[in-house]
């Protein structure tokens, strides 16, 4: 242990006297935001990067453990999404002043829940859009928007982000994926 102290993911501020990088799971308050220990974002209220997050849809945020998630980063949740099998996309329904009715669970693009699984790091300004379920070990490239899936320990990148490589061979991948370090006790961690 460094400096006889012991990894705690319920401290909410892993670096002692520095406010601007935190652990999420201490500080989510929403029950639709599971969150792993010792998964960090580089600011001091991640659910502020949460968007489109409402009640209704019930979707949920998935986040594993030990996951880096840089400043700027954007999780688009399923609310953002409007009818497009009507005659307008527009969301009368949920503005005050017009009777409508809201439109049928079926007849909304609900693309589930976004799951983001252990040992991610998420570059700056990444965009994760609804639904998505993205790998342990995976890195997302600053400034990417991913609006499909992401296998694990993949580099991707771009808008829209597509994979750039493997970043390891497909045994490593493989035994990585069987060992789950990331399930292990800090101290076999840290052995």
């Amino acid at each position: 242990m460094k400096d006889g102290k012991i990894p705690d993911p319920n401290n909410t501020h892993p670096i002692a006297g520095y406010h601007k990088e935190i652990y999420v799971k201490p500080t989510v308050r929403n029950p639709n935001m599971i969150v792993g220990d010792f998964t960090y974002i580089a600011d001091a209220d991640f659910e502020s990067h949460v968007t489109h997050h409402y009640e209704w849809n019930g979707d949920k945020l998935i986040i594993g453990k030990f996951c880096q998630i840089a400043a700027g980063v954007e999780f688009v949740m399923n609310g953002a999404n409007h009818q497009m099998n009507a005659v307008s996309t527009f969301p009368f329904y949920t503005l005050e002043g017009w009777d409508m009715e809201p439109p049928q669970a079926a007849d909304l693009p609900l693309k589930g829940d976004t799951v983001i699984g252990n040992d991610v790091w998420i570059g700056q300004n990444a965009v994760i859009l609804p639904g998505v379920q993205i790998g342990d070990g995976a890195i997302i490239g600053a400034s990417s928007v991913v609006g499909s899936d992401v296998e694990p320990y993949t580099i991707v990148a771009g808008n829209p982000a597509k994979p750039l490589r493997k970043r390891f061979d497909d045994v490593l991948i493989a035994l990585l994926l069987r060992f789950r370090w990331w399930e292990k006790s800090i101290e076999e961690s840290t052995i």
